[in-house]
């Protein structure tokens, strides 16, 4: 009698039976049925091919098998060996999600500055992750897309839940908000007063945010709260008039202008005060309560064009707020959330202009607490074009991704002249970023081999790799307009995202998603710049500027022909930067300007050691950035004993010049004595080893 040697060591008895239990199951996966003259044709074949074996191993079982079904039927055999291949890649899925539980134990995980990993819901949410982005590449990637993957000249960013759900957006909370909405297992009212509109603020976002997986935007939040706030004024100022007819029934003309004016600054100091409390309430919330995700959400708000006396009371509140900070007594400092950005128009916010003191607050809160960022909505560039001709802002979704214009009627382009562009209610399907150091090197390498010009084999080269981006972003798009509205209530059933309207069991559609963007990650363009020449970006943009050029025009002939609106992205290499080092070591080898350090410069920017000025980073970044439509940002760092009116200057030239400006800062908080310091362990002041450090990250503050 045969035995046959387990995997786990025991030996068991040959078992005809259980191979054609085995081969039932690929028959049955294929839709064929086996005969039983065929079942045992098989087993006789395999115990043919044993006849002189005493203990085969089970590995060799399986091949004969294999051969067996071979000649019995092709479509079945393939099936076998199929799933042969498919419960090795399991063991092997399954190791390495195991081998991830275990060093967030012991090491924990950084690769999400937002995420804390030593959370046990953060745990859960990486170890999902992690098992779903093993699955995206077994069942979704084809193996040329894979292979492009895994060698790294393409980062399929967020793997694990591209498709559960969508990246980043600007959600349309006015829409929710209006004449109430549903969520969760309640009914909810329009709000009444402005607190109330916090609050479900607050609620609308913890719940919307947890069922996508980027950044989370409320644009021009001024003008979303300045309805409520006037009908808390109006609530106030009965009141008043309440109190006051309750101690008098009667008063002179003269008495009434008085009553009037008293009665006005009573509601206006109780809507300031509701104004603190909601933003305190907002922040207080975005940064203790982490999500169903595992980390807390990445959300951002706009202000700053609202005239009305509401409008720049609430900007100017939210700007206190955070200046002044949280936490307690004399230990208080600057959140991460929500981002603030504020929305700069030279006619407003110049010199002289009407909201030229609110400009100047919001710069004296980002020298303290590096938000807000600034956003040109009257300089050079898309997004000051767009806002010119009508009058329309475009916010970032979350740390800086931009959406292409979405016409009202016309879609990708304008109907008529009378056409506007829509971008509140939209968002982007995900971003996948290029290697260009990677695809550069290896088109040098088949050039000298084939003795051809490099920029042509480079551009053949880049060609081929956007192309399966292309095919990932329609196979995404596909794949996600079979979700069912219910994944995400808030934002398909009660219009968060343009047109959610929805039943929960309705599927959402391909034409639903027409109005998203899909996104091309710019990367390391300073080392590719210098494995070009051998210059870095500082001293010679033009190859730099030559890829952004083709990849601008790919994106046009692309978006024209696979109907999707895509854009450049330069890319937070939040942790790419560090990989993308490994990477081009394993398959190039060391080289000097590319691997000497431990990462590579973030999308578009200028290394960060250079030894530049402000106005040399922002000239040099220029041409750069106004090619990444879909998202970037252009910041300088400040020292810590800062020249406010210097960085008054270098953000409105950046204003004039249309850039998303950042001001850079590195913030250190002594948690013992509630000192303030810079780059120190260890507090000047008491010793203390407490420290909170907030910075700037890729565009990102941790």
């Amino acid at each position: 009698m045969v035995k046959v040697l387990k995997k786990s060591g025991i030996v068991e008895d040959f078992n005809d039976n259980k191979i054609k239990k085995a081969i039932e199951k690929s028959a049955e996966r294929v839709v064929i049925k086996l005969t039983e003259t065929q079942k045992e044709q098989v087993c006789i074949q395999v115990k043919n091919s044993l006849m002189y074996t005493d203990i085969v191993p089970v590995s060799t079982l399986h091949n004969l098998v294999e051969t067996a079904l071979d000649t019995v039927s092709p479509k079945v055999a393939k099936s076998y060996r199929e799933y042969r291949d498919n419960k090795a890649s399991f063991a092997r899925m399954l190791d390495k999600v195991y081998n991830k539980k275990l060093s967030l134990n012991f090491i924990g995980d950084r690769s999400n500055a937002n995420a804390d990993s030593a959370i046990v819901t953060t745990q859960r949410a990486i170890v999902y992750n992690e098992l779903n982005s093993e699955l995206y590449k077994k069942f979704f990637l084809t193996v040329e897309e894979e292979k492009a993957m895994s060698e790294g000249y393409i980062y399929i960013h967020d793997r694990g839940s591209r498709l559960d759900s969508f990246n980043c957006c600007l959600a349309d909370v006015k829409t929710i908000l209006t004449n109430g909405f549903e969520m969760g297992n309640l009914d909810y009212n329009e709000p009444k007063t402005l607190d109330v509109a916090f609050d479900l603020i607050g609620d609308i976002i913890m719940s919307m945010a947890s069922c996508q997986y980027g950044g989370y935007t409320i644009s021009e939040i001024d003008k979303l709260l300045a309805p409520y706030a006037e009908k808390s004024y109006n609530k106030y100022l009965d009141e008043y008039y309440n109190i006051v007819s309750e101690i008098s029934h009667h008063s002179s003309k003269n008495n009434q202008k008085t009553i009037d004016k008293n009665a006005h600054n009573y509601a206006i100091k109780k809507v300031t005060r509701e104004f603190e409390q909601g933003w305190q309430g907002l922040e207080m919330k975005l940064n203790s309560v982490g999500s169903s995700r595992g980390d807390y959400p990445f959300t951002a708000v706009s202000f700053g064009l609202g005239q009305s006396q509401f409008e720049t009371l609430c900007t100017s509140v939210a700007l206190k707020v955070r200046k002044n900070g949280q936490g307690k007594k004399d230990h208080e400092h600057p959140v991460l959330f929500p981002k603030l950005s504020f929305l700069y128009d030279k006619q407003l916010h110049g010199e002289g202009k009407k909201l030229e003191w609110l400009f100047l607050e919001a710069i004296d809160c980002s020298s303290k607490a590096m938000y807000p960022d600034f956003i040109s909505c009257t300089g050079d560039g898309y997004c000051g074009d767009i806002y010119k001709k009508y009058g329309k802002t475009i916010s970032r979704m979350g740390c800086r991704a931009t959406l292409a214009p979405w016409y009202e009627r016309g879609g990708f382009t304008p109907a008529d002249e009378e056409d506007e562009p829509i971008f509140e209610g939209r968002c982007n399907m995900g971003a996948i970023s290029l290697h260009f150091p990677m695809i550069l090197k290896k088109a040098q390498l088949r050039a000298k081999k084939e003795n051809k010009n490099i920029d042509e084999v480079f551009f053949n080269e880049l060609e081929y790799y956007c192309n399966i981006i292309r095919d990932i972003h329609k196979r995404t798009f596909d794949t996600f307009a079979e979700k069912k509205a219910g994944t995400n209530p808030l934002a398909f059933c009660q219009g968060g995202i343009l047109g959610g309207h929805f039943h929960p069991e309705q599927k959402i559609g391909r034409e639903f998603l027409r109005p998203m963007t899909a996104s091309f990650g710019i990367t390391a363009l300073n080392e590719t710049q210098y494995l070009y020449n051998g210059k870095s970006l500082v001293e010679d943009q033009s190859f730099a500027i030559k890829i952004l050029q083709y990849m601008d025009e790919m994106k046009k002939r692309a978006t024209k022909e696979d109907k999707i609106l895509y854009a450049l992205y330069g890319t937070p290499a939040e942790s790419l930067c560090g990989l993308q080092v490994e990477q081009y070591r394993k398959m190039f080898g060391e080289q000097k300007g590319i691997t000497d350090k431990p990462y590579t410069s973030n999308s578009f920017h200028c290394a960060v050691y250079e030894d530049i000025t402000p106005i040399q980073k922002q000239d040099i970044e220029y041409k750069m950035y106004h090619y990444c439509t879909g998202g970037a940002i252009q910041y300088c760092r400040y020292p810590i004993n800062y020249n406010k009116k210097a960085i008054i200057i270098l953000v409105r030239r950046a204003m004039d010049m249309g850039f998303y400006e950042g001001i850079n800062l590195q913030l250190d908080y002594c948690e013992h004595c509630g000192s303030q310091f810079i780059d120190c362990d260890i507090c000047p002041d008491c010793g203390s080893q407490d420290i909170t450090r907030i910075e700037r990250m890729n565009g990102l503050i941790k």
